[in-house]
């Protein structure tokens, strides 16, 4: 038979035109994360912070449009250790996706390292943690370096010969030029604590200071230092807070990247870590040969000088960690709000309101509890009860809210199904990264020891924390069983290590409630219920049925 004619083929010309992409949510940037978010607007206000609420507004913008767009590229290449230049000479220098960069210099002249230093008026600290906590949703590698920095800064402070640096860590200015601090207008400041043969615990460690005299006193506080550090954050920040052995024991110094002349200090990065995550920041293994470093507090103080910045940190990975989880949240909203399965929208469907109306609780109690506490640090200054709080509920805080995040980020992948399995979704990156929290600044049991420790050398934190508790009283009877409970747990004489965790789980919990039922959170009933009474299952999405879902997922992003 003769071939018909092309044309009678018609259908057989679109065969690779196999489908029309419909039923897709529109992308999800931009958005504006400050205005999306009613319960930070609401902890802003409560806390003492919005006569910044300006200042955080403008950066919510930011942060949801361009920070949100330059974070992939930032993460996609990830930074890469050049130890020598082409002429053989070594140089030791981490180089940066150009993004990461844009990122760094936003964040910073907005005030996400400095605000709480340079802005004088009480909330402050409550500010800055707001804008930390919109910067991490879209860009957490940076917020490592952005948090040493900050940190730092009140270390700095104590040591006047350091004044030039605890200035320029707190300004609004970033230089990532290789340069004495004597030429540059802002600094970063990373730290390297641990040691291959100790980790957490720094007493172990070996690497050694000596004083720069030839009689053997320290001469205006110089050192050289010879030794290691096993994880050494951020590697291309100016200077960096250190832990070394000095005659009188263990000490802190600030060695700086580069000498006062402008010379490289003695120092070598052996190998930059292959992380799980935190893809667009540096964590590096380093060498001291001989490095150049000034002594911050007596010998032997070391860990006592450090502590404060231990603290601000601490808090940083509550606010990292519920930032994860407020980010994890608004993509599931968006996605399941955009799109249909089984006859109409994901969103709709009781089973999946259940889980998102779960997520949202979670998300809102980690952020009244992370704001809580940056309202604490602020006033702590300036009343002893709120330093005392502060100094417990960031271990309390660091453990619960951190240890969350890994299983509320696999919720909300599972809400966008496959979808949230692929790196064009920004749930991968969050999920890689929502382990490290738990681990950095001390892991879980090292924050379950540190309660314990506060409560047993510290009596006036046991006070504070059943204060905070006893504020709630009558608002949620399953809290006032709690409390009472928490209360002849805490009166007892004996050793509590062993159930630790279980004692600042619920300690946790109970403060969250506080928080939300003091604040009259709408979903402060739904958490006592589900968190307190026992009405939850195991897994996130077994809230009692009647329970308001939509009026938890109206909350947790507005509707499109």
């Amino acid at each position: 038979m003769p071939t018909p004619p092309l044309e009678t083929h018609a259908f057989e010309a679109n065969t690779f035109e196999t489908h029309l992409v419909d039923n897709q949510p529109p992308e999800f940037a931009p958005r504006d994360l400050w205005a999306d978010d009613m319960a930070l607007r609401e902890a802003v206000q409560r806390e003492g912070g919005m006569e910044f609420a300006e200042r955080i507004a403008r950066y919510g913008a930011v942060a949801g449009d361009e920070l949100y767009r330059l974070s992939f590229d930032a993460h996609r290449d990830k930074p890469r250790l050049r130890t020598h230049d082409r002429f053989g000479q070594r140089i030791d220098r981490v180089e940066f996706h150009p993004s990461y960069h844009a990122v760094m210099q936003a964040a910073i002249e907005h005030g996400v390292a400095g605000l709480s230093w340079t802005a004088s008026q009480p909330g402050a600290h409550v500010a800055r943690a707001a804008l930390s906590y919109l910067h991490h949703q879209v860009e957490p590698g940076t917020s490592c370096p952005l948090t040493m920095t900050h940190a730092a800064v009140p270390v700095l402070r104590h040591e006047p010969a350091l004044a030039e640096w605890a200035e320029k860590a707190a300004a609004a200015h970033y230089d990532p030029r290789e340069v004495p601090i004597a030429d540059k207008r802002g600094a970063t400041v990373g730290m390297g604590m641990t040691e291959k043969q100790g980790g957490s615990d720094v007493r172990a460690n070996t690497t050694t200071a000596t004083p720069l005299s030839i009689d053997g006193a320290a001469s205006n506080g110089e050192y050289n230092l010879v030794g290691h550090k096993w994880f050494f954050s951020a590697p291309m920040c100016d200077g960096f807070l250190v832990l070394a052995q000095a005659r009188g024991g263990l000490s802190c110094f600030l060695l700086p990247r580069r000498l006062p002349d402008g010379t490289k200090n003695a120092f070598r990065l052996m190998r930059l870590k292959d992380k799980l995550g935190d893809w667009s920041n540096a964590s590096s293994e380093v060498e001291f040969c001989g490095a150049w470093a000034r002594r911050i507090g007596e010998e032997g103080r070391g860990i006592a000088t450090i502590l404060e910045m231990v603290m601000l940190t601490r808090l940083d990975c509550m606010l990292g960690s519920a930032a994860e989880m407020r980010m994890a949240l608004a993509q599931a909203l968006h996605h399941c709000r955009n799109r249909r399965a089984f006859g109409k929208r994901i969103a709709e469907h009781a089973l999946m309101q259940n889980v998102l109306a779960d997520l949202a609780i979670e998300s809102e109690a980690a952020l009244a509890l992370s704001m809580r506490v940056a309202r604490a640090v602020d006033a702590a200054p300036r009343d002893p009860a709120e330093a005392a709080f502060a100094r417990i509920a960031t271990a309390i805080g660091k453990y619960w809210i951190c240890k969350r995040a890994p299983a509320f980020v696999n919720e909300a992948q599972e809400c966008l199904g496959g979808a949230g399995y692929v790196e064009e979704s920004i749930l991968p990156r969050l999920y890689r990264q929502a382990p490290l929290n738990s681990i950095w600044e001390g892991s879980g049991n090292i924050q379950c020891l540190d309660v314990l420790r506060a409560l047993h050398r510290e009596p006036e934190t046991g006070v504070v924390l059943l204060a905070e508790l006893t504020a709630a009283s009558g608002l949620s009877p399953s809290l006032d069983v709690e409390t009472e409970a928490l209360r002849n747990t805490l009166a007892k004489p004996g050793d509590l290590e062993a159930g630790a965790r279980f004692l600042v789980e619920r300690i946790a919990l109970a403060l969250q409630a506080s928080v939300l039922l003091r604040a009259s959170s709408p979903v402060a009933e739904a958490f006592c219920r589900s968190r307190l009474a026992g009405q939850h299952g195991l897994a996130l999405g077994t809230l009692p049925t009647d329970i308001d879902f939509k009026a938890m997922l109206g909350r947790g992003l507005p509707p499109e």
